[in-house]
């Protein structure tokens, strides 16, 4: 059987969050970059992307006859396909709270980040501050959370994944996390720690700076990483 495919791109949220899951649950898999116009807001032309995925957008992972785009349906497939190592909690309860929380940082925490988009070099635009206000309130929110625990839904999960993911992006455009929320800040470096979330953010970080892009701080060891394994290869 050909191995797994995922399509993604150097600088897609929602495609590292994908590849994150693929890199946690450790078969083998084939990445296929695909080129974008330069910019936030590209949109992918490749081919196989365009046929499978009405929107055009990545992630799409191929998986035989089994064709799927979007990163919530693709980590939903992983777990029934590959259920070991487990990435949602024991119990339907637990598993709903996870699921909750992989929405809310896709539809809440990165759609509000999101409004940040442009606005880089106008922090004082009425629309930048409320966005970084909202994004200190659903930051405290999650310092709460973590009171008693290391991860967001109990043990690590793709709700980890992705609120990590949509905090990365909010690093780059303004809404920075800070001293205010400690426990948020020693989960972020925890899962940071991970292998297949070092690989991925490591990447992408190369790629910024390859770009003339800004990269936040806390990523540059994981980016130094990723540039030394470049010139092992």
């Amino acid at each position: 059987m050909p191995p797994l495919r995922l399509y993604s791109g150097p600088l897609s949220m929602f495609g590292a969050k994908a590849e994150i899951a693929l890199r946690e649950k450790g078969g083998p898999f084939e990445l296929v970059m695909v080129p974008f116009v330069k910019g936030d807001r590209y949109e992918p032309r490749h081919p196989e992307v365009m046929r499978i995925n009405p929107k055009g957008q990545v992630p799409v992972l191929v998986d035989g006859a089994v064709e799927l785009f979007d990163s919530t349906l693709i980590m939903e497939y992983l777990e029934d396909a590959f259920p070991e190592p487990a990435l949602w909690p024991a119990g339907a309860a637990a598993r709903a709270e996870a699921r909750r929380l992989e929405l809310e940082a896709d539809e809440i925490v990165f759609m509000n980040i999101a409004r940040l988009f442009g606005l880089e070099e106008t922090p004082d635009d009425p629309v930048a501050i409320d966005a970084r206000a909202t994004a200190a309130r659903h930051y405290a929110a999650l310092e709460a959370r973590l009171e008693g625990r290391d991860h967001l839904a109990g043990p690590y999960s793709y709700a980890d994944i992705a609120l990590f993911m949509a905090l990365f992006y909010g690093e780059r455009k303004g809404a920075i996390l800070t001293e205010a929320t400690p426990r948020l800040l020693a989960w972020r470096a925890r899962v940071l720690a991970r292998p297949a979330v070092r690989t991925v953010i490591g990447r992408m970080g190369a790629w910024l700076a390859s770009e003339g892009r800004d990269v936040p701080d806390y990523v540059r060891d994981a980016v130094a990483e990723a540039g030394a394994g470049d010139r092992s290869e």
